[in-house]
């Protein structure tokens, strides 16, 4: 279906239901923006196969639910692609367990239990319980973590750098998030405590979507004490949350 016939139908009232109960960070939003979502929410509905897993069956809150954090991320993002490595959402009811590979020993089946994870090309999987409990607002949220996987990865490398729009900003990017990232994982080595989630110390691709859920979660938080990561975000995803009447 043409994004134009996608969009010519209206959004749905019962939609909006959903993002009022659901996704509270849609309601600080001024009236462009709102509508700018909502039409990202309808291309993603269209385009993407979501599909429940594990006995799951998809709902439209479900769907909903997730679309709209999804294009939240993408809500001030130049051109008009909606995640084009992301072809499937696979949904499944709670925590769920996957096969592990390492590069040591080929692929080990050890049955993790996992919350989401993001694939290069392909699928995003989440858990439903997992997505409901942090759509409400907070320091973790699992689907702008997944989503903002899905963006490091549009160039091909999950290596906690997207695509830029302009080329000028890679340099102070590097700089400001290698700072940031290895300030981190000092701080854990060290045992101290740390206001930005301790699982961002895994590598820079965890580091990146760890600090988009604060971006959008925590902004005021994140603005204070690490400024110039802050600005760095505020640049790409040309949002400034922080500056909202309340923040998420």
């Amino acid at each position: 279906m043409r994004r134009a016939e996608i969009l010519r139908h209206p959004f749905p009232s019962e939609w909006r239901e959903i993002l009022a109960r659901n996704v509270p960070a849609v309601a600080k939003l001024d009236a462009g923006e709102r509508a700018t979502l909502e039409d990202k929410v309808r291309i993603f509905l269209a385009e993407k196969n979501l599909e429940g897993c594990g006995g799951l069956e998809l709902t439209d809150e479900m769907r909903v639910t997730i679309a709209a954090q999804a294009c939240l991320l993408l809500l001030h993002l130049e051109g008009d692609t909606v995640f084009p490595t992301v072809e499937s959402v696979l949904v499944y009811p709670s925590a769920y367990k996957a096969p592990q590979a390492r590069r040591a020993g080929g692929i080990v089946l050890d049955d993790q239990a996992r919350l989401g994870e993001s694939h290069t090309r392909g699928a995003v999987v989440l858990a439903w319980d997992a997505v409901k409990r942090t759509a409400r607002g907070g320091p973790k949220n699992l689907v702008l973590h997944e989503f903002a996987h899905a963006l490091d990865q549009e160039d091909g490398v999950a290596d906690g750098t997207p695509e830029l729009p302009e080329a000028a900003m890679y340099r102070a990017w590097a700089r400001v998030l290698g700072a940031e990232y290895e300030h981190l994982v000092a701080e854990m080595h060290a045992g101290h405590a740390t206001s930005l989630d301790p699982y961002g110390a895994e590598n820079a691709a965890e580091f990146f979507a760890v600090v988009t859920e604060a971006f959008f979660g925590r902004p005021a938080e994140l603005r204070r004490e690490h400024p110039a990561l802050y600005e760095q975000l505020r640049a790409f995803y040309r949002q400034d949350p922080a500056s909202r009447a309340s923040p998420y």
